[in-house]
């Protein structure tokens, strides 16, 4: 049986990509392997989003390339976001044997066939469809605790700084029923905790001539299947976040307390240019909402420094917003300017490199001290955590996450993985609650 090796990168969707990869070469003749050297079939699933996440891919090329020198007749591909936007590109080099889009996977066993010396293939062809909804994906998760199950796939927002809707195509929603059954079928199999995984799960609509579904009705659907089984889900929209969804979360224990909701920046002069269809006020009121009904709810993220003409005053405006949200944690980057997006076709990337720069530590120096109060605020109280396994620093003790998606250790005490274990907050790091077991 030939063997297939795939490196992933950027987010939670690309990991349940390459989950859907080995399900379809596995039907092929593919085995996985997680050893470079052996396999005959390298990839890398890949990221666009951001220019350095590119750059530590034509890095790879290289690294595979080297790997063929003493194997010749593996094969190198590229797929994913990156494939989609570069496709000309990666096949001038001559190191690719292999360029597939996000919404061509079910082409691979074809493709590979149909490789040849000097004759690479290639199929990024965006669709409006497909959802693999069919698919078994084959976990890779190394704990078999948690496990990502896509809902949907795409997006309309255009974002104007984004490359996504021109690498993922539009918006579409996997038929619901799919999605229960591949949340039973997981929680059968053992796992404890499912992640709904989408670029905008809050615009989640699906309808047939009986019935319409949408991401408030899916979430309880999942929920119901057992009160053992967690749910998570990312990413919300702060224009899309209902309060039916608020409501929902709030209803059921084993869906989880925490909400990544992206501000991206707290002026709201950026945020029309960033079109987010959401001003300043919008979104606190969204957060004062969630607040309100669900007072310990964990919320996170995603801050741009530096987009086009943000002023000093822009800047102040997002530093004020995260002081007064007190985010438990952010991604936080310096903007990044992507070809093919509205901003790099329309606008001037005109913030000098060292004000980016000063104003990203700025944000993160904030960010770091409120999430250090958060995390203190937890100090005395308990909290339920899913074990995921040994701590890193300390094998004689474990780690694993509260609801609201804070990062827990304590002393293992007879807990393995998978289990529920009651830990009382006696400490704390700006990324880490340290307890006990109660």
């Amino acid at each position: 049986m030939k063997k297939v090796y795939i490196e992933t990168y950027g987010c939670q969707m690309n990991v349940n990509d390459t989950e859907v990869i080995f399900a379809i070469l596995a039907k092929a003749g593919y085995e996985r392997t997680e050893q470079m050297e052996e396999a005959h079939l390298v990839m890398a699933n890949t990221c666009s989003v951001r220019d350095n996440a590119e750059q530590r891919i034509w890095g790879r090329i290289e690294v595979f390339n080297q790997a063929r020198k003493k194997k010749p007749e593996m094969l190198v591909g590229i797929v994913g976001c990156m494939a989609e936007r570069l496709k000309d590109k990666l096949l001038e080099t001559k190191k690719v044997d292999l360029v597939v889009g996000p919404d061509a996977y079910r082409s691979l066993p074809r493709l590979l066939e149909a490789i040849r010396p000097d004759s690479p293939q290639i199929d990024v062809l965006l669709s409006r469809e497909e959802t693999y909804a069919d698919i078994t994906p084959v976990r890779t998760d190394r704990n078999g605790i948690s496990a990502f199950i896509s809902i949907m796939r795409g997006c309309n927002n255009v974002c104007s700084y984004c490359v996504v809707p021109y690498t993922r195509g539009a918006e579409r929603s996997r038929d619901p029923h799919s999605i229960v059954r591949e949340a039973c079928d997981v929680f059968q199999r053992g796992y404890k905790e499912v992640t709904l995984l989408g670029q905008n799960v809050d615009s989640y609509l699906w309808k047939s001539p009986t019935e319409t579904v949408t991401f408030a009705n899916l979430l309880a659907r999942v929920a119901d299947i057992s009160s053992d089984l967690r749910v998570r889900f990312a990413t919300s929209h702060p224009k899309d976040i209902s309060d039916e969804v608020i409501d929902t979360m709030a209803a059921y224990d084993n869906i989880c307390k925490h909400i990544h909701l992206p501000v991206q920046s707290g002026s709201s002069r950026m945020l029309e240019l960033m079109r987010r269809k959401y001003n300043r006020e919008w979104y606190l009121e969204r957060v004062a909402r969630i607040r309100s009904v669900m007072p310990e709810c964990g919320l996170t993220t995603d801050v741009i420094a530096g987009f086009c003409t943000e002023t000093e005053e822009d800047h102040r405006e997002t530093l004020s917003l995260m002081e007064e949200v007190g985010f438990d944690w952010a991604f936080m980057f310096a903007y990044s300017d992507r070809p093919g997006t509205l901003a790099n076709r329309t606008m001037q990337d005109d913030v000098p490199a060292d004000v980016k720069n000063r104003r990203l530590n700025e944000i993160i120096a904030l960010q770091n001290r409120k999430s250090l109060e958060r995390y203190q605020g937890w100090i005395g109280k308990t909290v339920t955590v899913l074990v995921e396994g040994p701590s890193k620093r300390n094998p004689e003790e474990l780690c694993g996450r509260a609801s609201n998606n804070m990062m827990c250790v304590f002393p293992a005490n007879g807990y393995k993985p998978g289990d529920y274990a009651h830990v009382e907050v006696t400490g704390c790091t700006s990324a880490t609650l340290i307890g006990k077991v109660v």
